[in-house]
């Protein structure tokens, strides 16, 4: 079983943290995975850079310049990669747009997901409807989940044929708005919150967009399954350093 399988089946609330590969430096990846997973986290998503970042709010957005510029690239993430599975056990998840997987190919990059033990990826530039036609197959010869998002305008419709087609969790984006910490959810989020859950959908939801402290993550974890922290760990990890990721965890848990 795929390990964000067995993570879900978890009689708990999860915290997902996302941070941007190859930030601050270019060689703190595998060291902030490390750490992440001995601060009590469930799971991981490791974004991987890309120029024209569409989802993204200010914070990871300079994340991902400052990455850039460090040199980071999808070989370079591989290799840094490579030996994780030797100390860390946890989910990891790939989170990236499609262009840089695309001119890598889209089968050798979900081969080398699979070599060096990526479980799932998030894609949030890749219709989910292009995803079912060309490319579930591959992503499934190669052990990988991809997980979907849905925001508050996402129609039932399409909620209920993503919920047909994944195979893991729901991204549930918290506000129709780009990444970024916020103080708290209002009732418009609340009430999308209890929609959702009141569809009963098949794949357990993760809410992110917005969660940053622990307010918020018990908030958003009041209707789901979990929380996904992004823009705010990497404040603390531009203010603090990766060595300090246990300062972080524990205001959140």
């Amino acid at each position: 079983m795929n390990r964000i399988n067995q993570k879900l089946k978890e009689d708990k609330k999860l915290l997902s943290i996302y941070f941007t590969a190859g930030y601050p430096n270019i060689d703190d990846t595998a060291t902030i995975v490390q750490n992440l997973e001995k601060s009590g986290v469930d799971m991981i998503e490791i974004g991987l850079p890309f120029s024209d970042p569409l989802a993204d709010g200010p914070t990871i957005q300079a994340s991902s310049t400052a990455a850039l510029k460090n040199g980071m690239t999808s070989e370079l993430l591989f290799d840094q990669l490579k030996n994780i599975r030797q100390s860390v056990s946890i989910p990891l998840i790939i989170m990236g747009y499609f262009n840089p997987m695309l001119q890598y190919g889209i089968e050798a990059f979900c081969k080398k997901c699979q070599e060096i033990g990526i479980d799932g990826l998030i894609i949030p530039d890749l219709p989910v409807d292009v995803y079912h036609s060309e490319y579930k197959a591959t992503f499934e010869k190669y052990g990988l989940i991809n997980v979907f998002l849905i925001t508050p305008q996402t129609s039932d419709k399409r909620i209920h044929f993503i919920d047909s087609v994944s195979d893991g969790f729901i991204y549930m984006v918290s506000s129709a708005s780009t990444t970024g910490a916020k103080v708290g959810f209002g009732n418009t989020q609340t009430e999308y919150f209890e929609r959702i859950a009141d569809m009963n959908l098949k794949n357990p939801q993760i809410v992110g967009f917005g969660i940053s402290n622990n307010e918020t993550f018990t908030q958003a974890t009041t209707y789901a399954k979990g929380a996904i922290i992004g823009s705010a760990f990497i404040k603390h990890l531009t203010k603090n350093g990766v060595n300090a990721t246990d300062e972080f965890i524990n205001t959140i848990l």
